[in-house]
C-alpha cells in the first residue's frame, strides 16, 4: 500500500529546464492574453446600450451592466498579469500533452469527424445554417413584444372604479361587499379596501375610485392547479356589480407607473384639447371602438362630466331690497355649510382648527338648504331660496391637465396577450379617428406602451453604434477586415438559438430579453475570437512548415491544419461556454420574487451560447478555410494574421 502511494505521489521528472518553462508560459500567455483583453473590451463594448437605458428599465439593469463590466474589467487585469505568475509557480512537474487528457481525448473523438464531414460538404453546411437564420428571422416576426416581463409581487391590487356622483353611503356598502367576496376566495388571507383619497396631497383619487390591497397565502396553501392569474380571473367574476368597472394590477407597479406616466393601468390613451365636453366625448368614442378587442381589459374611459355640484347664486334684485349685498348671503352659506373657523388649538406640535356650522339636519337637502336663515337689517330672518337660487348641476368630478391643456385618458390592462400586438390592434383601430380629430386635440398613448416606444428607441440607436465599435476592436485584434468580418458573421448565427428558444419558452420580446441577448452579443464574438486566434496559429505553424506559396500547400494541408487549429485546442473552447452554462441553467427552475425578469434574460442566453458554440466550432472552420483557399487560388498565398501583437 505504501508503494502504491508512492507511486500515485510521485514526482515526474521535468525534461524542460527552468527557461524554457519560463518561454513556454510566456509564449502561451502572449497567444491568449491580447484575446482575453480585447474579448473584454467588447463584451464592455456590448453592453453600452444597457447603461444608455433611462427609466425604470435603466435603474433595474444598470446595476448588472457595472458589474459585468466591473468584473470584466479586474479578469482580464488578473488573466495577463497574475495567472502567468501563478502558473509559474503552481505548474510543477512533468507537462502532460492534450492528448493524454481523458476528456480532452474523448471529446476530439467525437468532435473530429463530425469536423472532417462539415469540411468536406461546406456549401451544404451553410445553406443549412442559412435556412436555420431564415427559419429563426421567421420566429423572430412571430414573437410578442412588451415592456417588461410582469414581476410576480404577491399581492393583487384591486382598483375598480364607480359613477363620479357616487354618495359615501353608497361607496362605503360597495367596498364592505367587495371585501367580503374577496376574502371568500381560499387563497386569499387579507383584504384592505380603501376608498377615495388618502390625508395627502399626493393623493388625488376621487371618492368613485376604489384601491383594495389583496394579501394572498403561500403558494403551497394554494389549491391544486392554481394560478395567480386564475385568482385575478375569479375575483373579476365574482365582483361584476352594475355601475362598476374592475381594474386589477399590482401595488408596486401601480405606483411606479402613476408616478412616470400618470396611468395607472397597462396602457392609457391621453386626450388633450380646450374643451371637457368634446373630450369627454373624444373619449366615450376610444372606448366604442376599442371593446372587443384581444387582450383589451378592464376597459374605462375616466369621467370628465357627471360629478354633482350645488350652485347657490344670489338674486341681486331681491337682495337690494332687503338690504343685503352678494358677500352676506356667501357668508351665510360657508358659514353653515362649509363651516367657519373659530379658533385653532395646540396640542403639542399639532394644530387643530375648531369650525362651527348647522347641524347636519339642516344642510343635508336641497328643502334644508332653501330653509337656510339668513339674517337682515330690517326684515329679520328670511329663507336662503328668498334671496337665492339653489339647484343641482352637473360638472366635472375632476380636472386634470397636462401640457398646458386639459386632459381625458381611456384607460385598460392588457391580459392574455401580449402588449405589443394589443396595442398596435388597438392602434388600427382608431386610425380612421384620429385621422379627424377636430381642430387643436390630439392623443398620446402613454403607460407601459410609452416606456417601451422609449426603450426600443434607444435600443435602435445605439446598436448600431455599437456593432461599429466591436468592429473597429476586431479590426485592430487581427489588422485585417476580412477576419473581422469572419468574427462578426458569428453573431446573427449565435441569435438563432436565443431566438428560438424564447419562440418555445413563449416568452414575449422585452428589455430584459433585449439584455439578454446583448449579453450574448458580446459571449457569442469573444467565443468565435478565440477560435479565429488558434485558427490562424494553426497557418503560421503551417507556413512555417511547408512555405506559403501554391506550389508547396494544398488544400489538404490547409484542411489539417484547420482541423488541427479546431480540434487541438477544443478543450478551452468548451470550457469558456460550459462555466457560463452551469452557472445560468440553474436559473431556469428558479420560483419566487425576481425570478420572473431573471428567466426572459436567461433564455436567450442559454439557448443563444449553445447554437454560438456549435456555430463556432463547426461552421467557423469552414468559412476560415473557404477563405484560405479563394487567397490562395487568387493571390498564390495565404494571408498569414498575428493576432498576438
Amino acid at each position: 500500500m505504501k508503494k502504491l502511494f508512492k507511486k500515485i505521489f510521485k514526482k515526474e521528472h521535468d525534461p524542460l529546464s527552468q527557461e524554457e518553462r519560463m518561454k513556454l508560459i510566456e509564449d502561451s500567455s502572449k497567444l491568449v492574453g491580447p484575446g482575453v483583453f480585447y474579448s473584454t473590451l467588447i463584451v464592455i463594448a456590448s453592453f453600452l446600450p444597457v447603461f444608455l437605458l433611462t427609466g425604470m428599465e435603466g435603474k433595474l439593469f444598470s446595476p448588472l451592466a457595472w458589474t459585468k463590466s466591473f468584473i470584466l474589467i479586474v479578469d482580464a487585469i488578473v488573466a495577463i498579469t497574475l495567472t502567468p505568475v501563478l502558473i509559474s509557480y503552481l505548474l510543477k512537474g512533468k507537462l502532460r500533452p492534450e492528448s493524454k487528457n481523458p476528456i480532452n481525448r474523448k471529446l476530439e473523438t467525437i468532435y473530429t469527424p463530425i469536423l472532417i464531414f462539415c469540411l468536406k460538404w461546406r456549401k451544404s453546411v451553410l445553406a443549412v445554417n442559412v435556412v436555420a437564420l431564415l427559419i429563426g428571422g421567421l420566429m423572430y416576426t412571430r414573437l410578442g413584444s412588451e415592456f417588461m416581463p410582469a414581476l410576480d409581487e404577491g399581492s393583487i391590487l384591486f382598483m375598480p372604479v364607480t359613477l363620479p356622483d357616487v354618495s359615501n353611503s353608497e361607496i362605503k356598502r360597495i367596498l364592505q361587499v367587495q371585501d367580503k367576496l374577496i376574502k371568500s376566495i381560499p387563497e386569499v388571507t387579507h383584504v384592505l379596501g380603501k376608498a377615495g383619497r388618502a390625508n395627502t396631497a399626493t393623493d388625488n383619487s376621487p371618492i368613485s375610485m376604489i384601491e383594495t390591497i389583496v394579501l394572498l397565502k403561500p403558494h403551497n396553501e394554494w389549491r391544486s392547479g392554481k394560478t395567480k392569474s386564475d385568482i385575478v380571473s375569479e375575483i373579476n367574476n365574482k365582483l361584476q356589480i352594475p355601475g362598476v368597472t374592475n381594474g386589477f394590477t399590482q401595488p408596486i407597479i401601480n405606483r411606479i407607473n402613476m408616478l412616470s406616466t400618470g396611468i395607472r393601468t397597462d396602457v392609457g390613451i391621453k386626450i388633450y384639447g380646450a374643451s371637457l365636453d368634446t373630450i369627454d366625448a373624444l373619449s366615450q368614442k376610444i372606448k366604442k371602438k376599442l371593446e372587443g378587442t384581444e387582450g383589451v381589459k378592464d376597459l374605462f374611459a375616466e369621467p370628465i362630466t357627471g360629478g354633482k355640484y350645488i350652485d347657490i347664486s344670489a338674486k341681486r334684485d331681491v337682495i337690494g331690497r332687503y338690504g343685503l349685498t352678494v358677500d352676506d348671503v356667501n357668508n351665510v352659506v360657508e358659514a353653515a355649510i362649509g363651516g367657519m373657523t373659530l379658533t385653532t388649538t395646540i396640542e403639542g406640535r399639532q394644530r387643530f382648527s375648531v369650525n362651527a356650522r348647522y347641524a347636519q339636519e339642516y344642510r343635508n337637502s336641497i328643502v334644508g338648504l332653501k330653509k337656510l336663515q339668513v339674517q337682515t337689517m330690517d326684515f329679520g330672518p328670511i329663507p336662503l331660496e328668498t334671496v337665492a337660487d339653489i339647484a343641482i348641476s352637473d360638472g366635472p368630478p375632476m380636472i386634470n391637465s397636462e401640457n398646458a391643456m386639459l386632459r381625458g385618458s381611456v384607460l385598460f390592462n392588457v391580459r392574455d396577450r401580449d402588449l405589443g400586438s394589443t396595442v398596435e390592434d388597438a392602434q388600427n383601430k382608431l386610425n380612421t379617428m384620429m385621422a379627424k380629430m377636430p381642430k387643436g386635440y390630439y392623443v398620446e398613448w402613454s403607460g407601459q406602451w410609452e416606456s417601451q416606444i422609449r426603450a426600443n428607441k434607444t435600443l435602435s440607436l445605439i446598436l448600431p453604434i455599437v456593432v461599429i465599435i466591436i468592429f473597429i476592436i476586431l479590426y485592430f485584434t487581427y489588422n485585417s477586415m476580412k477576419e473581422a468580418m469572419i468574427t462578426m458573421i458569428t453573431v446573427p448565427f449565435a441569435l438563432i438559438g436565443g431566438i428560438f428558444m424564447v419562440y418555445f419558452y413563449g416568452i414575449n420580446l422585452s428589455v430584459a430579453v433585449a439584455v439578454g441577448f446583448i449579453a450574448l452579443f458580446g459571449m457569442a464574438i469573444e467565443t468565435a475570437m478565440l477560435m479565429t486566434i488558434y485558427l490562424n496559429e494553426a497557418m503560421t505553424k503551417m507556413v512555417a512548415k511547408h512555405g506559403n506559396t501554391a506550389e508547396t500547400i494544398n488544400e489538404d494541408i490547409i484542411r489539417e491544419y484547420v482541423i488541427e487549429g479546431s480540434a487541438k485546442r477544443l478543450r478551452p473552447k468548451l470550457m469558456t461556454v460550459f462555466v457560463a452554462l452551469f452557472g445560468l441553467i440553474p436559473i431556469l427552475w428558479s420560483t419566487g420574487t425576481g425570478a420572473d425578469v431573471m428567466i426572459p434574460i436567461t433564455v436567450p442566453l442559454i439557448g443563444g451560447t449553445i447554437s454560438s458554440i456549435i456555430y463556432v466550432l463547426l461552421v467557423t472552420p469552414v468559412v476560415f478555410e473557404m477563405s484560405k483557399l479563394h487567397e490562395l487560388k487568387t493571390k498564390g498565398k495565404i494571408d498569414i494574421i498575428d493576432a498576438k501583437h
